[in-house]
């Protein structure tokens, strides 16, 4: 893996356009970030904990089979099984691969929902039913 495949940013840009000299000779790992960690819809629910910058505890999720579904009308949360990803706006692709992430729009066992959280990031998925 080459390191500077997850760079996201510029170590010389300046935003009035003025010259920035460069702080450092190489780009160091901790700037890189890591690769994306999109949840697919699974059997069942794979999660997994990771150490993050700080040292504290991410916990992410790999697999996941079911949602926390807000309904509106009797204002309560059921836990309710995904059938299948309609349509994700961010990325019409991650529909067909069965990539969850927020804003995409599952079918469960309820109904049709919208995801709210952000699961790779989070390691839950919840959503609001949408009628």
């Amino acid at each position: 893996m080459k390191l500077g495949a997850f760079y996201k940013g510029s170590d010389l840009k300046k935003p009035t356009g003025g010259k920035k000299r460069r702080v450092r000779k190489t780009k160091k790992k901790a700037l890189g970030g890591g690769s994306p960690q999109i949840p697919k819809l699974g059997e069942n629910d794979v999660r997994y904990v990771e150490r993050v910058r700080g040292g504290n505890i991410k916990v992410r999720i790999r697999e996941v089979r079911y949602a926390n579904v807000y309904v509106a009308k009797e204002k309560k949360h059921v836990k309710a099984k995904i059938l299948s990803i309609v349509s994700t706006p961010a990325n019409p692709d991650f529909a067909r691969r069965n990539f969850i992430v927020k804003g995409a729009v599952i079918q469960t066992e309820v109904g049709k929902a919208v995801v709210t959280s952000r699961p790779g990031q989070d390691g839950v998925v919840n959503a609001v039913l949408v009628e």
